[in-house]
């Protein structure tokens, strides 16, 4: 169900939440040994839900708005006095001391957070296939993955479990699962959602957002958790961006030189068809020209592994995590990252760590940055003709485990979503069809981008294309 539709049922009286939560234990009982969507449950979900109860009958509609709604949160965001582990060998006994500020919000507004979902480690991947704890499985077709990084949170909404999960995007981390496992995936704009509470990976990519079955839950849920935060100096005020306003009709651009490569047939065929379904909705759609959006995913495995290298440094084997022994400090911190991180890890400390390296800082990281100051100026320039920039989400639907063992095929999958990132604009995946793929319908998903502080006119045309579908 959606929230809107929890909601409905809990003031009726036709469920309640002690049910409904009940409900979600039960699904992740009967499907998450197969799907492995989650790694810990929190049993005592079943008290919050009288607690949720009780001001539901008390309050009524002036209830808190997430009342009640189970919700399921991606494994590198702190909860306190729970495991947070970031899917990582390094901190597979870590117990969170604090919560990030978006769980308190979520809380706050009565959500019931029932368990941490898997993910590629420290977020680095578009599968899952890296969590240390074992992949995550896409539902819809086990043999494939569901995404990632945030492939356990898609998995446990498209599973059933729950109306909403958490993830976080660095570069398509929450869209890229979205469209793979059939769901609405929003990534605001950065700075719109604090990342106090995040374990960092690339800390000027990196928000959180949410995975859900309609666009009204995810722009209840993103505004839950926005706003200016003191802990978290990169988030932003009302007045940061000029305010963007909704309207009845929109202009859409489409990057045509972007989608020339890569794409399966039936992805762009698909794209082709909403587009069409847009305009026979009354949108406008005109060409645009985005020709430094091809360079994007080049300069991202530069500026994001740099982060990487950076962020990681912490776990060391001396102030939190696994510690492993060694003859000398050094052998300790060479011994402990050994056994600790896992392949795909490693590959991004070392490029980071590499491409900031004296000799290399200018040639590599330097030129990247430039890229992407250039990205976001080439990227204004386009938005002052159009509302709306429209691509698919990803060039291929879900792909099955192992199908990318080379890292490069599956860097690609990111092609459409990690622009957004660099230059700082929010995105959503919404879906769109399903394509066949060895007699099975995947889903796939078209992605809309708004200027700077656009999430209401995602919003609204999401809302328009998708949940009035």
């Amino acid at each position: 169900m959606t929230i809107k539709e929890l909601r409905e049922k809990y003031l009726s009286g036709e469920t309640t939440p002690e049910e409904v939560i009940q409900a979600s234990f039960d699904n992740i009982k009967a499907k998450n040994e197969e799907i492995h969507a989650y790694l810990h449950i929190y049993e005592e979900a079943v008290e919050e839900a009288n607690s949720a109860s009780k001001e539901l009958q008390t309050k009524g509609g002036e209830a808190a708005p997430l009342a009640g709604i189970p919700i399921a949160i991606k494994n590198n965001v702190l909860i306190k006095g729970k495991k947070a582990t970031g899917s990582s060998k390094i901190l597979e006994n870590y117990t969170a001391t604090y919560s990030a500020t978006i769980i308190k919000k979520l809380k706050a507004a009565g959500a019931i957070i029932i368990g941490s979902t898997n993910m590629d480690e420290f977020a680095m991947g578009s599968s899952t296939e890296n969590s240390a704890f074992g992949p995550s499985k896409n539902p819809i077709d086990t043999a494939r993955v569901p995404g990632g990084s945030s492939g356990g949170s898609a998995a446990a909404v498209a599973m059933g479990s729950v109306p909403v999960a958490i993830g976080t995007d660095t570069g398509g981390s929450i869209r890229q699962p979205a469209s793979y496992c059939g769901l609405v995936g929003f990534k605001p704009t950065y700075g719109a959602v604090s990342r106090y509470g995040l374990m960092a990976m690339g800390s000027s990519l990196d928000q959180a957002g949410p995975l859900t079955n309609s666009v009204a839950d995810a722009e209840l849920v993103h505004n839950t958790m926005a706003g200016k935060d003191s802990y978290d100096m990169t988030t932003i005020d009302d007045d940061t961006y000029p305010k963007v306003e909704k309207k009845e009709q929109y202009k859409i651009g489409v990057p045509r030189d972007f989608l020339s490569e890569g794409v399966d047939e039936d992805v762009l065929e698909a794209f082709e068809d909403h587009l069409e379904t847009l305009r026979e909705a009354g949108h406008e759609v005109v060409d645009v020209s985005l020709p430094l959006f091809a360079k994007g995913l080049a300069a991202y495995y530069i500026v994001m592994p740099a982060e990487v290298s950076s962020n990681l440094a912490r776990y060391d084997g001396i102030r939190y995590g696994l510690s492993v022994d060694g003859e000398d400090l050094l052998a300790v911190y060479e011994n402990t990252r050994a056994e600790g991180f896992g392949e795909e890890v490693k590959r991004r400390i070392l490029l980071g760590t590499y491409v900031l390296s004296s000799g290399y800082y200018d040639a590599y990281y330097g030129k990247a940055e430039t890229v992407r100051q250039m990205m976001r100026i080439e990227l204004d320039k386009v938005f002052d003709d159009v509302d709306i920039i429209a691509t698919p989400t990803t060039p291929t639907p879900a792909f099955k485990f192992g199908e990318k063992e080379d890292p490069l095929s599956m860097y690609r999958q990111d092609i459409f979503t990690v622009p957004v990132n660099l230059t700082g604009v929010p995105a959503i995946s919404i879906p769109a069809t399903t394509v066949e793929r060895d007699g099975k319908n995947l889903p796939v998903g078209v992605q809309y981008i708004a200027p700077h502080a656009g999430e209401v006119r995602l919003f609204d045309l999401g809302k328009k294309m998708h949940d009035k579908a």
